[in-house]
């Protein structure tokens, strides 16, 4: 029995509240940081890396959602380092130490939200198998 159909209390209602209304625009989605210009190409490669992420975790719970947004954050700033290094020809100490501690928080992060090591098979072909894989390329050449 609702609380609508019991006899001497007062009917109650429920609010008409849109599904986004009252919420923040961080928690709409429509905005990575209050007061911040979303078109500037950090922001946007920020929400690059975590559309990506969250397509992976499409049931993401709210602490896992905000794991992922700090892993963006930092992936988005070791991109910037990264091509800094590029431009100079090199990195200097203190900036690549800044780089080193900054990747292990990010592989922390992403540990957290489930990345996994997987074993690759690195043992060579037989021979009976690399034969097979020539044949097929060279039946494949035009």
């Amino acid at each position: 029995m609702s609380m609508e159909t019991v006899p001497g209390l007062p009917r109650v209602s429920p609010p008409i509240v849109g599904p986004k209304q009252g919420r923040s625009r961080i928690t709409n989605g429509s905005a990575l940081l209050p007061g911040v210009d979303g078109r500037s190409a950090w922001v946007r490669r920020c929400k690059d890396v975590i559309a990506a992420h969250l397509s992976d975790i499409p049931d993401a719970s709210a602490a896992e959602r905000s794991i992922i947004r700090r892993a963006a954050v930092l992936t988005t700033e070791l991109e910037r380092l990264e091509k800094q290094f590029a431009l100079a020809g090199e990195a200097d100490a203190e900036t690549l130490d800044l780089y080193g501690r900054t990747a292990g928080n990010l592989r922390r992060l992403l540990e957290a939200v489930g990345l996994q090591r997987r074993a690759r098979d690195v043992s060579p072909p037989s021979v009976a198998e690399y034969l097979a894989h020539k044949a097929k390329q060279r039946e494949a050449a035009p």
